[in-house]
């Protein structure tokens, strides 16, 4: 039943994906100022990020921020709706501009692995249709827990050169293939910036924004182990049209030190680097600085939200 009802989904967001963008777009704005109207969860959510990574700003630039951040947050949500419903040879035309490509066409041909990691700035499903149209691909997921949109993705996922991608759930046997992988030269795709679970060393805290965030320590352990060149990438929105540009940039150094602390600070600096070049285009609907690994640490920022 699972498979049927996600395959009514995908086609009732394929129906949905025809309109044109212009409408599309109209469409984007008014949910984000709905968000901020009714004060829905992404509206408190983003609200309470920036006032963490803001503490000093005027209220009139929290303000400015929030509804920035909503806008294109909503946007993102439906280009990602139309990328996952039409030809990747078709969305791959709306990059206009690709930068650093030189740094992974030479990790590429190093033949030692490649490790993509793709923070939640910009459109990361893009980005993961242009890696399939150069290479083999496997990425790193934690399915939702609802089987329905786990066996949505399986299909918006496995379409045209997304064929070439690989989904590995995020546990024990999944990280093994990641590391089989890497070993024989191939590449994979990680969203570092995804909350680790709090449990089994998972995770560590670092510095994000000036804030202790709980970080992955998986991206790494790989680095360290493998060998493997580590590349930042992201796919940025340029102008108010679905219009992209895609970079690629060498990862600090420390990604992969033996040190969780020293590698996650890196990581965590690397992340912080690309959502500053655009604030409003990073995921701030998401509750990055909400898992601790002990009671012996502050109080939840979000408490209270839902």
């Amino acid at each position: 039943m699972a498979e049927i009802a996600a395959r009514l989904l995908y086609w009732c967001a394929r129906a949905f994906a025809a309109l044109p963008w212009p409408v599309l777009a109209r469409i984007a704005d008014a949910m984000a100022a709905a968000w901020r109207r009714l004060d829905v969860r992404e509206a408190k959510v983003a609200r309470r990020n920036l006032e963490l990574i803001g503490p000093d700003w005027p209220p009139a630039e929290r303000a400015h921020q929030l509804r920035a951040v909503l806008r294109s947050t909503a946007r993102q949500l439906l280009e990602t709706v139309v990328f996952w419903t039409r030809p990747a040879a078709r969305n791959l035309r709306r990059i206009r501009q690709v930068h650093g490509l030189q740094a992974f066409e030479a990790a590429l041909h190093a033949g030692r692995g490649v490790i993509v990691a793709a923070p939640h700035h910009g459109n990361w499903e893009l980005l993961n249709q242009w890696l399939a149209a150069h290479t083999p691909l496997a990425i790193l997921y934690r399915p939702p827990e609802s089987r329905v949109g786990d066996a949505f993705l399986r299909i918006v996922r496995a379409t045209g050169d997304a064929g070439r991608v690989t989904q590995v759930r995020a546990e024990g046997q999944g990280v093994r293939e990641l590391f089989k992988r890497l070993k024989a030269g191939g590449v994979i795709g990680i969203l570092p910036d995804q909350q680790p679970r709090s449990s089994g060393g998972e995770g560590v805290l670092a510095p994000f924004f000036g804030r202790p965030a709980f970080t992955m320590t998986l991206l790494g352990r790989l680095a360290e182990r493998s060998g493997a060149t580590v590349l930042f990438a992201w796919c940025e929105r340029i102008g108010d049209g679905p219009d992209f540009a895609l970079h690629f940039m060498p990862a600090p150094e420390g990604i992969a030190a033996a040190d969780p602390v020293v590698a996650t600070t890196a990581l965590n600096a690397a992340v912080e680097t690309i959502a500053r070049r655009d604030l409003a285009q990073y995921q701030w609907t998401y509750k990055r600085f909400r898992l601790r690994p002990s009671r012996d640490h502050a109080e939840n920022p979000y408490h209270g939200l839902r």
